[in-house]
């Protein structure tokens, strides 16, 4: 783990330092306390200036909003003229990222037992225990990820309900949560191939696996390469009372073996990713659906289907083309069987003032029924 380094009091200090996504620590920091100004803490955070807080907790947490407004002034070129949505989708990621550098700039310490040393400050221990693990010693972490950490926590412990599974599933940090339900309603009522194995390939909460066992499927293997997404599917079917019949298992991609039924819900947008969480999201060069749609024919056993949930989002982002993916089936072998579509219900579709609105308001997401060629 990384070291952080500041002076304070006139004496050297220095704590680790905490990222999940993999930032580095800034290289000048100085400790700010509840007379610092919002102009003042955006200018020497665009600097590049940690700002260690040693002040009201709650301050910070409205600096940290403060500092937000400024950056979301910046001019943007989508503000002065049409452009198209491959642009769109592009400035909205520099926007996002922007935002994220600068926002990362607020500190907060933890102490040795995790907890925050600051005026009106929440108990965050176990949020963080169950995201750091135990404590090492002081730290020192961005005050975004931290209330990202602390949010995680709670939505962890209330779960989120999923209609089409009739029950809860509860995400962990950095697990992309089932919020959007539509995609699980078309695993609800896709026609099965058979009862007796499917594979859940990236898993993730284990959600769809879940769904798959509640419909009847005898036994399941899901899948995720990710340890984070591992723990929390194996936490999820042991509450459902799963546990007999789905096995969770870390692997990229595919098990060993052939099942009747493969089902994947990849990452929709060919793109990098920028945190854990838009792992879920982003999928660089199509690297998941590709590894997918080409290894696919040989794990199905005869009169086998594979189920692909996509959202077309990608398409009206001009990111790929539907002829991309339709050639991507061929080449791999895969012929379509059947398509099933659901419109999204999530806020962007119908919030004009989203800068990727027009592309959101267009989305289907879709459940390809996918067959080997004979």
């Amino acid at each position: 783990m990384l070291t952080i380094h500041w002076t304070e009091g006139g004496e050297p200090r220095s704590a680790l330092w905490r990222s999940e996504n993999g930032s580095p620590p800034p290289a000048r920091v100085l400790v700010a306390d509840d007379r610092l100004t919002a102009d003042a803490a955006y200018r020497l955070a665009r600097q590049g200036v940690g700002l260690l807080w040693r002040g009201d907790f709650h301050n910070a947490r409205q600096l940290m909003r403060a500092m937000a407004r400024r950056v979301e002034r910046a001019p943007s070129e989508a503000a002065v003229s049409p452009i198209s949505p491959a642009r769109a989708f592009h400035l909205h990621r520099q926007a996002r990222s922007r935002r994220a550098v600068v926002l990362g700039r607020l500190l907060v310490p933890l102490d040795h037992e995790h907890a925050v040393p600051l005026r009106r400050a929440p108990d965050v221990r176990r949020a963080c225990t169950q995201v750091y693990g135990p404590a090492r010693g002081p730290s020192v972490v961005s005050l975004p990820e931290l209330l990202g950490v602390v949010g995680a926590c709670e939505w962890r412990g209330r779960g989120v309900e999923v209609p089409a599974l009739g029950g809860r599933i509860h995400p962990h940090y950095g697990v992309f949560s089932p919020v959007r339900g539509e995609y699980a309603d078309l695993v609800a009522r896709a026609p099965l191939p058979s009862r007796s194995l499917a594979f859940d390939v990236g898993t993730g909460t284990g959600v769809l696996a879940a769904i798959l066992a509640r419909r009847g499927v005898e036994r399941l293997v899901a899948t995720d390469q990710d340890p984070r997404a591992v723990a929390c599917a194996r936490d999820n079917v042991e509450r459902l009372g799963l546990t007999g019949r789905i096995d969770v298992v870390r692997a990229d991609l595919f098990p060993p073996g052939r099942a009747p039924l493969v089902v994947c819900n990849p990452p929709w947008l060919p793109a990098e990713p920028c945190s854990p969480l838009d792992h879920a999201v982003y999928d660089p060069g199509g690297r998941v659906l590709r590894g997918f749609l080409n290894g696919l024919a040989e794990r199905l056993e005869p009169e086998g289907e594979g189920w692909l949930i996509l959202s077309d989002l990608a398409e009206h982002l001009a990111l790929r083309t539907r002829a991309e993916l339709l050639a991507a089936f061929g080449s791999a072998g895969l012929r379509v069987a059947d398509r099933l579509e659901v419109r999204p219900r999530h806020p962007g579709a119908t919030d004009p003032k989203d800068p990727l609105h027009a592309a959101r308001a267009a989305e289907v997401t879709s459940l390809w029924r996918l067959r080997p060629v004979r």
